[in-house]
């Protein structure tokens, strides 16, 4: 008997893949109820998907997403990485995690390492508060080399973003952005120049984002403004300004993947080079020393009923549809959603768990970058095309986002203390276990 059940959990995890595949969303594409959350890749799911970076507006309902976590302002340095938790374990408590990570950060000398090695998509932290107008600083050296792109970003669930950039091969360059909703227009990028070699040298870097305007400075000196005022779009009839709540973004990736799009690879600098003397012990690395978050108050006239949590009442996802609650932003379990936070616990009713049982729980690897500069489409990235006055899709730029996690290829940086663990995804799981305790009797 054992040997048949063996054969049956070898038949399961062959059909894994194919049973656990994530219905994509995005561009008026919306998620089914079972599977209700719309991760800013592009993809359905629960969990995971439901937490940092889910897309209200193409998700089931806006309440399908987790209520995000109010702004908190605080210093870090990093002499360790106890405030980090791996994404999949994070489940939405901010009090108990500063930083969300997919890839592999690693402390040394008090600073935390974005490392990227061959076989995987780099490095991601993201901040488990959210910001809505605040200033956020940090004190980092890049990483270099062809391919390889280092990033400082605000990034809305919205696809609201606020951008420093920086390609491997420009080291003297600091590349500025901003994006609305997601909407990809590369012509409101502008360079900072003549800085003194950004992989070398650290460099103090400020993004300050204000109701009114937005301000990025380096080493405490402004290098561009962007006035809320001067971004009016009279045929969307709002200001193309980003104006909801964002969690600050650290991450390391590889935009020269032979399988992004040409723009990327070439706006990247091309393709990355697996031995690189930029490499140390096997990977490539960005080093981040410290970084301070210092929260402003929200909007005049913002609906307040709490102090906790941010929340959409509106598909618009403008300033005035961003409510302040005391809802919950804790899941308890993988399995749950914003439309059934306690779905797969203990207590949980049999048919709130087993709605969404079957469901991907953790976005997977794609390679993509952070943001809207995650793909750059396949022509020249500097060009305007109609790709900037078009609203990102699941196949295009900020939906697809930087997705890393633990479910693909891990080749290179498990050796370099990578998280190994497998994503088990609820049915699968009990039926596994079901199988096992079978074996043992």
């Amino acid at each position: 008997m054992a040997g048949r059940v063996w054969q049956s959990i070898v038949l399961l995890a062959a059909l894994a893949p194919a049973a656990f595949a994530a219905t994509t969303c995005g561009d008026g594409s919306q998620c089914p109820e079972s599977t209700p959350c719309c991760s800013q890749y592009g993809e359905c799911g629960v969990g995971a998907y439901c937490l940092g970076g889910c897309d209200p507006v193409n998700s089931f309902s806006l309440d399908a997403c987790v209520p995000a976590p109010v702004c908190e302002s605080k210093s870090f340095t990093f002499d360790n990485l106890d405030g980090m938790v791996s994404n999949t374990k994070y489940l939405g408590d901010a009090s108990t995690a500063d930083w969300v990570y997919s890839g592999t950060p690693l402390s040394h000398n008090g600073s935390v390492l974005l490392t990227m090695a061959e076989g995987t998509v780099g490095t991601l932290l993201a901040s488990t508060h959210y910001i809505w107008y605040g200033k956020v600083t940090g004190k980092f050296s890049t990483s270099a080399g062809a391919g390889v792109v280092t990033a400082f970003i605000l990034l809305g669930d919205s696809k609201d973003e606020i951008d420093f950039e920086f390609v491997g091969v420009e080291l003297s360059i600091a590349q500025t952005n901003f994006y609305s909703q997601g909407v990809t227009d590369y012509n409101n990028g502008e360079n900072a120049t003549g800085l003194s070699d950004v992989h070398a040298n650290m460099h103090t870097y400020e993004l300050d984002w204000t109701y009114d305007n937005i301000t990025w400075s380096i080493d405490g000196n402004v290098v561009r403004t962007l006035n809320r005022e001067d971004t009016w779009n009279a045929t969307a009839n709002r200001y193309s300004y980003p104006q909801t709540p964002s969690r600050l973004q650290l991450s390391l990736w590889p935009g020269g993947l032979s399988t992004n799009g040409q723009g990327t690879i070439d706006w990247a600098g091309g393709l990355v080079t697996w031995d690189s003397p930029y490499m140390t012990n096997g990977y490539y690395y960005a080093m981040f020393d410290e970084v301070d978050i210092q929260c402003y108050d929200p909007p005049s006239g913002t609906q307040e009923n709490g102090t906790k949590s941010y929340i959409y009442t509106d598909k618009a996802m403008t300033n005035n549809t961003v409510e302040i609650t005391n809802d919950n932003t804790v899941l308890k379990s993988f399995l749950g959603s914003g439309l059934n936070m306690s779905a797969g616990s203990a207590s949980a009713s049999a048919s709130g768990s087993a709605a969404t049982s079957d469901a991907p729980t953790v976005p997977g690897l794609t390679g993509s970058g952070s943001g809207a500069d995650g793909q750059r489409g396949s022509g020249d990235s500097s060009s305007s095309s109609a790709d900037s006055s078009s609203t990102a899709t699941a196949t295009g730029s900020a939906s697809t986002g930087f997705v890393q996690g633990d479910g693909g290829s891990k080749s290179g940086a498990d050796q370099f203390g990578g998280n190994s663990e497998s994503l088990l995804r609820g049915s699968l799981f009990a039926v596994v276990v079901a199988m096992v305790g079978l074996c043992v009797l």
